[in-house]
């Protein structure tokens, strides 16, 4: 009973996720939502109050997901400017490749904080990449023109360049090449003479380099 319960309560997300980003939040509704999970109005009250609470539970899928990668690359012990490359790639991958992560995105872009005010997935990402640079400031890893308003110049940049707001028309489409991206920027981030010390290529999980091994 448990397990069926389950299912249904993820259909009802996946469901939310698909409207969400296509129609936007204001326009989708709860009886669209119902009626893409192939259930009924009372099924999705009984696991979800309202469509805040519908929304609230795909924003909290985006931050599990960035939570997960940011633990997984932190655990690597690599340096803040090769976690901050690495962030732009989950950015791009999550979004291509994860329906509810990026209806998380097109939430955040209308506007909808996510549970208890956090602010919404595009919001938790910058903050994080904002600290990276902090911390890749603090290690003297940045040039001059890089620190301060540079960097966050960049930021937005990268930020706003594979992920623009607003409705996603490239869902399920493969990324742009990151690579080449982070090879154009990090002369002006780290100086030309250290861009050798990065890795611009997506990393792989833990998981992948176990099997590899």
């Amino acid at each position: 009973m448990q397990e069926r319960s389950e299912r249904t309560r993820r259909r009802l997300v996946d469901a939310a996720a698909e409207l969400f980003t296509r129609s936007g939040y204001a326009s989708a509704t709860l009886g669209q939502i119902a009626a893409a999970a192939g259930v009924t109005k009372g099924a999705l009250y009984f696991h979800f109050p309202s469509k805040e609470a519908l929304a609230d539970a795909v924003a909290l899928h985006g931050r599990t997901l960035l939570g997960a990668f940011l633990d997984e690359r932190r655990a690597t012990g690599d340096g803040p400017v090769q976690r901050l490359i690495d962030l732009t790639h989950w950015l791009t991958l999550a979004r291509c490749e994860d329906p509810v992560a990026r209806a998380a995105f097109r939430l955040a872009d209308d506007g909808v904080a996510g549970p208890a005010g956090t602010g919404g997935l595009r919001r938790a990402w910058l903050a994080e990449a904002r600290r990276l640079l902090d911390e890749a400031d603090a290690a003297g890893e940045l040039t001059g023109d890089a620190r301060g308003g540079g960097a966050e110049a960049l930021l937005a940049a990268v930020l706003y360049g594979v992920a623009p707001p607003g409705t996603d028309q490239s869902a399920g489409a493969r990324p742009g090449d990151g690579g080449t991206l982070w090879r154009l920027l990090l002369p002006a981030l780290v100086g030309p003479g250290r861009t050798g010390r990065y890795r611009t290529a997506p990393p792989r999980s833990r998981a992948e380099a176990v099997r590899a091994a």
